[in-house]
């Protein structure tokens, strides 16, 4: 399947305790050109589907915790991943963050803005996967086929926003779109064979998504294990060639 990464690869997939991110460990691991899996969120412990997984591939599973709102934790889970592995062949942040049971939630008008939900949005969905990727990329300049995919949305995309509203949310994505392409054009220097990229997973049956699927298709409503494969087959098959690139989850460019 993935055809440009070595046999008994290493992936490290953030935010790995619910929704997209477990179902995409839970495939990686029934992969059997995957070697070592290492899957982070704030406590592993506490989720029920990672221990599961653990009790089930034994090593081939490794738990880290990081909550990527906290730069000394992310700062000391890449300490303890790079005490263990070399090389790491595909880093995937997938945590997000819509609205929450805090007042966190999306903005109809620019009356809704609040300064705390701007900030928390930023902190989780642009900052998180900028410090993860600092932390970890150390590990990917190995020259060899190499993968750094950072979960956005097609909201994030200033050209495609005809909408208004979800102010923080839009504006978070947008900014780490706009880390990712940096990201691309710097590592791109060191690496010719990494590839950075952004995906839209498309509207999935999430937690996240939940209040806001009314509206949506039962066609265009995805079952999380729909996502994450449709996810890992655009993976499969990316180059150093597609570094740059913001990619749906049908494969086509989405414009910045």
């Amino acid at each position: 399947m993935f055809r440009h990464f070595p046999d008994q690869f290493t992936a490290l997939i953030q935010g790995a305790s619910r929704g997209i991110g477990l179902e995409t460990v839970r495939q990686l691991l029934n992969a059997p050109q995957t070697g070592l899996v290492i899957a982070t969120s704030r406590d592993p412990q506490a989720s029920a589907g990672l221990q599961a997984l653990a009790d089930q591939h034994g090593e081939r599973l490794v738990l880290v915790s990081m909550d990527v709102s906290d730069p000394d934790a992310i700062a000391q889970a890449a300490d303890a991943v790079a005490q263990r592995i070399e090389r790491l062949h595909l880093l995937y942040n997938v945590t997000g963050i819509l609205h929450d049971n805090q007042g966190l939630s999306p903005e109809k008008q620019l009356a809704d803005v609040r300064a705390n939900n701007l900030e928390q949005s930023f902190r989780v969905n642009a900052m998180g996967p900028m410090l993860v990727a600092q932390a970890f990329s150390p590990l990917m300049l190995h020259g060899a086929p190499a993968v750094l995919a950072n979960m956005s949305a097609r909201v994030g995309s200033i050209t495609d926003n005809r909408l208004g509203g979800w102010y923080a949310y839009r504006a978070a994505k947008a900014a780490q779109n706009m880390f990712t392409r940096g990201l691309s054009v710097e590592l791109g220097r060191k690496s010719k064979a990494l590839a950075v990229v952004a995906l839209h997973p498309g509207t999935t049956d999430t937690e996240l998504s939940a209040p806001f699927q009314k509206r949506v298709p039962s066609d265009k409503l995805f079952s999380v294990e729909r996502t994450a494969r449709q996810l890992l087959e655009i993976i499969a098959e990316l180059e150093g060639r597609d570094t740059g690139r913001f990619i749906a989850w049908d494969g086509a460019d989405i414009p910045w």
